[in-house]
């Protein structure tokens, strides 16, 4: 189990109309101008936007691998471990924060793969 950062990118480029701007500490991601994900590689951790049901969900019941990143607009975002969490469980937190943020057509044409 676990995911490298490596292997995070190239699922973040599976995306569509995928925005990234680089800090120095992290590299942010963004849809059509809203924010989805953030990504700091020292720590090999993600942040990702989720529903406020699923960030107490994730947190709950593994705090080893997901704590509360911050909540805003009524989505809570989660700080994923990447160590901790496979691809598969990834790729779907990924589309879904993706989703959250993609307006509803971008969505359509771009489903789960």
């Amino acid at each position: 189990m676990g995911v490298s950062s490596g292997q995070f990118l190239r699922l973040v480029d599976r995306l569509a109309e995928v925005e990234r701007s680089s800090a120095r500490d992290y590299t942010a991601f963004s849809v059509r101008g809203k924010r989805f994900g953030y990504h700091w590689p020292r720590t090999e951790t993600v942040g990702l936007k989720q529903t406020l049901s699923e960030q107490l969900a994730l947190v709950s019941e593994r705090p080893d691998v997901f704590e509360v990143q911050f909540t805003t607009g009524g989505f809570g975002w989660v700080v994923v471990h990447l160590r901790g969490i496979d691809v598969a469980e990834l790729t779907e937190l990924l589309y879904e924060a993706w989703r959250l943020s993609a307006p509803e057509p971008l969505v359509v044409e771009h489903p789960l793969r």
